[in-house]
């Protein structure tokens, strides 16, 4: 890679493909767009330049500012974008003068003249010029007279940008290392030049290397031990960094940034270091006197070769394609509580490249205000109307492009890492179609919730059950459902799908509005031979009953009615003669336990949905014929897939039987 600071003098580029930014931290979100600018320079035997500013423009512009921290410094940019295979970076000096040419002057005298792009790849929001004038689609209207084509990155991806670089800075200032390598694809870095300092380390077996930043914007991290690689004159060590006050000796008030360089003796003073955090082993501590120091000292320097020792040698830092784009997707009804109290667990999410949309579903709770306010970087989609849940995610993911749908009920808090598993587990096995999590109770944790459990079977009559769930039992999980595995039907609580399957097999059936449309299109995934599965080291907690309250009239209704066209749709028709008519049997005999029970409303939702469902019969029988040639069109398999089907009546199981687990079926 080649480095330039002179724009004066810059040699000719050949098919230069050009991308214009800060690039601080070149985290994940930076490295998709790197990607596409080296793949279409690649494609074009061109070069890729990454044009960035040295001060950063906001240090110029507001030189008063001392809110500003930068996760890298220019140095530390430059490594990274010549780890992401740029052929050549150029670093623009910025200053006043340059900040108040025209937006004419920045196109023709600056891109045009210095570079002669092919290609700019640039953000929608990429504003330049005198008072920001200049903006993309001034950038496009000039493209023509100026020779290059503008390839832009999508709001949502400069959106994702924004939100991890904020996610980052979140992470490095609590410490959290592990958190902060995620986002960024690659351990947090610190450099500069080592210092003499008090020689205190080295009088107790410690010797360290007092390091200076030279930077006053660096973000450095919270006080304390941290276990770090440490890189000198290409060469890699272990160690451990000391960020503190030294509390212990009461003589020194100044914070220092030195670390002890294991297996190293060498006069380094006025040598540069670069280190690479790895993770924080503890907070700084005040000790009695040095002896108790240099015990935890050692303490310190054993943890961190552990840590140290369970890092991949050499390090190979994942890509951005081996974390494909996954768009979590929330379908809002008048949920403004749920949102405010669990959208923050979703935004924490470790997941380098995800994108968070809430499609609101015509919310007349102010929901969507709310959001406009204290989430606006959120992606929002007004649906203006109450769809249901089916037709709703299907007019909302016409709109959203990534590889994996992640469809989330509002009511769901999520753990940080409850992305990854599932992702992986899809991309190691593409035959995966559909894939949920656990699902715990939110109010009562250490139990299943009633949606979806850890994985949803079907019996031979057709009647849903879960792995810790059966009909109104739920079980206490003991770890008893913790290995992945094949079921029939994935929980919409927690939908993980991949997006092309879902378009292929035209998504939800719209007509359910709520109720069984997860369990109808996974049983359409299933009979093109693709796996349904649960991945419970993954786990969520759902509220349940968020949006349509179990055992309600409404839920019996939809229940009763869409099961009956799941079957009609789905089973095979040597099956169907005798088996619809046993379902309105037993049906009746649900509605004999409802009047029991004194659940009237219940036994005329029954009623209804049987009226719903058989002056229906030839459009459903159509849907049948068109749902078996999309079923054609992406078969995976000769034979449909049956993991997951019980070849029992869980009816029987459960009522004559008396077995209410699913690990004693």
């Amino acid at each position: 890679m080649k480095v330039f600071n002179d724009l004066n003098n810059l040699p000719p580029f050949r098919n230069a493909v050009v991308t214009i930014g800060s690039f601080d931290g070149v985290h994940i979100g930076h490295q998709h767009i790197l990607e596409k600018v080296t793949s279409l320079a690649n494609s074009i035997n061109g070069e890729s330049i990454v044009i960035t500013f040295h001060p950063h423009p906001r240090l110029v512009v507001y030189p008063k500012d001392e809110s500003m921290k930068l996760i890298t410094t220019i140095e530390e940019k430059v490594q990274l974008l010549h780890r992401y295979g740029i052929d050549n970076v150029v670093v623009a000096p910025f200053t006043i003068e340059f900040s108040q040419i025209s937006a004419d002057e920045y196109i023709q005298k600056f891109l045009v003249e210095k570079f002669h792009p092919r290609y700019i790849v640039i953000g929608f929001d990429h504003r330049f010029g005198l008072n920001r004038q200049g903006d993309i689609n001034y950038l496009k209207w000039h493209g023509e007279k100026g020779g290059y084509r503008v390839i832009e990155i999508p709001k949502q991806e400069v959106d994702h940008i924004t939100v991890s670089s904020t996610k980052i800075r979140r992470a490095l200032d609590s410490g959290d290392m592990v958190a902060a390598r995620l986002l960024l694809g690659h351990h947090y870095p610190l450099s500069g030049t080592v210092t003499h300092g008090n020689k205190i380390g080295a009088g107790i077996g410690f010797p360290t290397a007092n390091l200076d930043v030279g930077q006053k914007h660096k973000l450095v991290p919270p006080a304390g031990i941290y276990a770090v690689w440490v890189h000198h004159q290409k060469q890699r060590y272990g160690g451990m960094l000391y960020i503190g006050n030294r509390p212990t000796l009461r003589q020194f008030k100044n914070k220092t940034i030195e670390v002890n360089i294991f297996d190293f003796n060498k006069d380094i003073y006025g040598d540069k270091l670069q280190l690479e955090l790895v993770e924080r082993i503890r907070d700084d501590h005040q000790f009695k006197d040095l002896d108790d120091l240099k015990k935890q000292l050692e303490k310190d320097r054993s943890s961190a070769h552990k840590i140290l020792e369970a890092q991949p040698q050499p390090e190979r830092e994942k890509k951005m394609s081996q974390f494909p784009p996954a768009a979590v997707v929330i379908l809002n009804y008048n949920g403004r509580a749920y949102l405010e109290q669990f959208l923050p667990s979703v935004l924490a999410s470790t997941y380098p490249n995800f994108e968070l949309i809430i499609a609101d579903n015509g919310s007349t709770d102010g929901s969507l205000s709310f959001l406009a306010e204290h989430y606006p970087s959120v992606r929002r989609i007004d649906l203006r109307d109450n769809h249901g849940f089916a037709q709703g995610y299907n007019l909302a993911l016409r709109l959203i492009e990534a590889p994996y749908y992640i469809l989330l009920n509002s009511d769901v808090e999520v753990s940080p890492g409850w992305i990854e598993p599932i992702i992986e587990l899809m991309e190691r096995d593409q035959s995966v179609g559909a894939c949920q999590p656990k699902i715990l109770s939110y109010h009562n944790r250490e139990n299943f919730e009633y949606a979806g459990a850890s994985g949803g079977w079907l019996d031979t009559l057709g009647y849903p059950f879960c792995r810790g769930r059966i009909f109104a039992v739920t079980e206490k999980d003991t770890g008893q459902y913790d290995k992945p595995e094949e079921i029939f039907w994935a929980t919409g609580a927690a939908f993980f799908v991949r997006s092309q399957l879902f378009h292929a097999l035209e998504g939800f059936d719209g007509d359910y509005f709520a109720h069984s449309e997860e369990i109808d299109l996974c049983w359409r995934m299933k009979r093109a031979g693709y796996k349904v599965m649960v991945q419970p080291q993954s786990a969520v907690y759902h509220v349940g009953g968020g949006t349509l309250s179990y055992n309600t009239p409404r839920k019996v209704y939809l229940n009763f009615r869409n099961s009956l066209f799941t079957l009609m749709k789905n089973e095979e028709a040597t099956r169907l003669a005798w088996l619809i008519p046993l379902r309105v049997v037993l049906d009746g005999l649900a509605g004999v336990l409802f009047l029991s029970q004194g659940k009237f409303q219940h036994i005329r939702s029954i009623i209804a949905a049987h009226w719903a469902f058989f002056p229906h019969l030839n459009r459903t029988w159509k849907k049948r014929r068109h749902i078996r040639e999309l079923i054609q069109k992406v078969s995976i398999s000769p034979s449909p897939n049956l993991s997951g089907r019980y070849k029992g009546s869980i009816v029987w199981q459960y009522y004559a039987r008396r077995k209410h687990f699913f690990k004693n079926l």
